[in-house]
């Protein structure tokens, strides 16, 4: 799938375009800011509100591509079922690009800091996200593990 496959995919949604570009990239941040923030906590449901609740979404890891909001979520359960598992979760890197006014990627590396018996994770992503109805959300998830 490409990255332009994505964004059209996207095209019913109501948009409504940021005219300015910093604001709009302060706004993606604070989306992976509140992800952040929302898996330290162990809440994967509130991790997963950055996503775009849509049987469009799309997250390709290391078994191939998941495609929907629930199935996403349930992956995330099923690989993280308590906050030991979840660890502690930090975004570096991140370099965000505006494709167009209501879209945008973003890539990054991610860490989780977990306890030694079950080790440290860490990889890299690319997001594509979409304003949808007003808000930034994670259309397309594209991460890697270096492990």
């Amino acid at each position: 799938m490409t990255v332009g496959g994505t964004l059209c995919g996207c095209s019913t949604a109501r948009q409504s375009a940021t005219a300015d570009p910093a604001v709009a990239r302060r706004a993606i941040v604070q989306v992976l800011t509140t992800q952040t923030a929302a898996w330290n906590r162990g809440d994967i449901p509130g991790f997963m509100e950055g996503y775009w609740k849509s049987d469009s979404l799309v997250f390709i890891g290391r078994k191939g591509p998941t495609y929907g909001w629930q199935p996403t979520l349930a992956n995330y359960q099923k690989n993280y079922p308590d906050a030991t598992a979840m660890g502690q979760l930090d975004f570096s890197g991140l370099r965000v690009t505006l494709v167009a006014p209501t879209a945008a990627q973003v890539v990054g590396r991610w860490h989780l800091a977990r306890p030694a018996a079950l080790g440290d994770l860490q990889g890299y992503f690319l997001l594509v996200l979409r304003q949808v109805e007003g808000k930034w959300v994670v259309v397309a998830d594209h991460t890697n593990s270096s492990q």
